[in-house]
């Protein structure tokens, strides 16, 4: 059994202990805005936080996060907005990806939004140089310039 808070909601899920987080959030809870990329940890597309970390979803087990707190990219607005937001409540960063046109193909980008979350929580004005050493998503699209542009206008914000 595994216990912990998704989204503001308490579950608890009859599964093994060693089941990558990615896959109890996708296939036993069915918020599928976390995506699987590379299944090691590298690429970030499946990024969620767990007690406001970011952290790679495929690699991180169950055991490991029972009583946290795991927020999703499904989660995020309500995170930001607090416990009632309105239907189409954004967190900042997502509004800054629609402002600068960041995604192309998009698959990784809920990822990414969820690390720059993380990130900007964390080290709120970056200069370029800790954007791309906090930032290790990898985005096969190459839409990192508009990635930057995105966080320096949060920044500057």
């Amino acid at each position: 059994m595994a216990t912990f808070k998704v989204n503001g909601v308490e579950q608890s899920l009859d599964i093994e202990p060693d089941m990558p987080l990615l896959w109890a959030i996708r296939d036993e809870l069915g918020m599928t805005g976390t995506k699987f990329g590379c299944g090691i940890g590298n690429c970030g597309a499946c990024t969620v936080h767990v007690n406001g970390n970011a952290v790679r979803s495929c690699t991180t087990t169950v055991s490991a996060v029972e009583g946290a707190e795991i927020t999703t990219i499904e989660g995020l607005a309500v995170a930001a907005a607090g416990s009632n937001p309105a239907p189409a409540d954004l967190s900042a960063v997502q509004q800054a990806w629609i402002d600068h046109q960041v995604p192309q193909c998009g698959y990784c980008q809920s990822g990414m939004v969820m690390a720059v979350s993380a990130f900007l929580a964390s080290n709120p004005n970056p200069s370029d140089a800790e954007i791309d050493a906090g930032i290790t998503n990898v985005c096969r699209c190459g839409s990192y310039p508009r990635v930057r542009r995105a966080i320096r206008s949060l920044a500057t914000a």
